[in-house]
């Protein structure tokens, strides 16, 4: 679904555990020139291992932590400008104050299939993926629609090369500014 009426920037990548989020986002932001931002990645500067959040404090305790990641990399606040790429974790769109901060946003839904991220996923230490590829298809199945309804744009990475991705959604983000 497009969202013609949302700013460009910040463009925000949400999907699925193991989608590609992470590694497309940053070439994408290469190849446009802006700073990008993964809010796990600040989550565990932070706090330390997902893992060990989860451990310790619990999932609830671990989605506060993203949702203030989330906040300041949406609102500029992690690199001095909204004109960023932003790469948030595959359960962050589950909140509905972030849900309605993307509607402010370029959202681009990056999916694979389960066989697609079953190498991706193998030998990780995911909290939420003790099933491996099972846990991972329900929880991509229970969130898909949260990820649609929020997408500008969505693409399959399951069986593509990385830099034709990034090429396509370059085009397209360049199309549109």
């Amino acid at each position: 679904m497009a969202h013609p009426s949302r700013p460009l920037f910040p463009l925000v990548f949400i999907g699925p555990m193991a989608s590609g989020k992470t590694r497309i986002g940053k070439r994408v932001a290469a190849a446009l020139k802006v700073p990008f931002v993964d809010t796990d990645k600040r989550v565990v500067a932070e706090n330390g291992p997902i893992a060990a959040i989860f451990e310790e404090s619990g999932e609830a305790a671990f989605r506060r932590l993203e949702r203030s990641a989330v906040v300041d990399a949406l609102t500029g606040a992690t690199v001095e400008t909204r004109e960023s790429v932003v790469s948030l974790g595959g359960g962050a769109v589950l909140d509905p104050a972030t849900q309605a901060d993307l509607l402010g946003c370029t959202v681009i839904f990056l999916s694979a299939t389960a066989d697609a991220v079953a190498n991706r996923i193998r030998g990780g230490k995911r909290p939420l993926l003790t099933n491996g590829t099972a846990d991972w298809q329900r929880i991509f199945d229970e969130r898909r629609p949260i990820y649609e309804a929020l997408a500008s744009i969505h693409i399959d990475t399951s069986n593509r090369a990385v830099e034709q991705i990034v090429d396509e959604i370059v085009e397209w983000v360049r199309e549109r500014s």
